[in-house]
């Protein structure tokens, strides 16, 4: 069996391509540079990888293990967030304001953030050719909340939730969930358990399990818009 690589070094331009996502380091790197062109994002989500970097830096592509996943089966709907949602007077789209959504996501963080203008540039691009969907909470027509990710066959890759008044990311992840398995999507990775989504019943699971439902999901063809 081969050994773990030092993160490989990708050039920009060509034709995309990325080294075995099994080979990433003990933090889950695997690569380093190249570019965020839509046939290099649609292979990286293909394989279970994303990009995850600071500004000033060249992309830096991830393959964690555990991976984080959740699913109706175990997605937690707590009594008082039953309250919120049958009381609070937020309505849910999808696929209306994903440019909102994702600069939301980018500003509404203390501690700074990954979502780079090259990023943001790079997934509104993905949206506009049908592979990224956002799900939009508003409240008096205000965008209060929201989350976006990857689309890739029946498989949903999440990257990013915001909130600017309580429990609207919760809804939002909620929404997500139980709206894209009942679309046909299979599987829902969260990229990292947080106590926030674990308590929202998402879970890891290993790596190597995540690739082989990965494949099997993006491999099944499925439009949600």
């Amino acid at each position: 069996m081969r050994s773990r690589l030092t993160p490989v070094f990708l050039s920009a331009g060509g034709r995309p391509s990325f080294p075995d996502p099994h080979l990433a380091d003990e933090n889950g790197m695997l690569a380093i540079g190249g570019d965020l062109t839509p046939e290099r994002l649609r292979l990286a989500y293909d394989h279970g990888i994303f990009p995850w970097y600071d500004e000033g830096l060249p992309p830096m592509w991830w393959s964690p293990d555990p991976r984080a996943i959740i699913d109706p089966t175990h997605l937690r709907i707590s009594r008082s967030m039953r309250r919120v949602l049958q009381r609070s007077g937020f309505a849910v789209t999808s696929n209306c304001a994903f440019a909102q959504v994702i600069r939301a996501c980018a500003s509404n963080r203390p501690e700074g953030t990954w979502l780079t203008s090259d990023m943001i540039e790079a997934y509104e691009e993905l949206h506009h050719q049908g592979d990224a969907q956002s799900f939009e909470v508003w409240r008096d027509d205000a965008l209060v909340g929201g989350l976006y990710g990857v689309q890739r066959g029946a498989a949903f890759a999440a990257e990013s939730m915001f909130h600017t008044v309580a429990n609207a990311s919760k809804v939002a992840l909620i929404a997500a969930v139980t709206s894209l398995f009942a679309a046909g999507i299979e599987l829902f990775e969260v990229q990292f358990l947080t106590d926030h989504l674990a308590s929202m019943g998402a879970f890891n699971i290993r790596r190597a399990e995540y690739l082989a439902r990965l494949n099997e999901a993006r491999s099944k063809p499925l439009r949600l818009r």
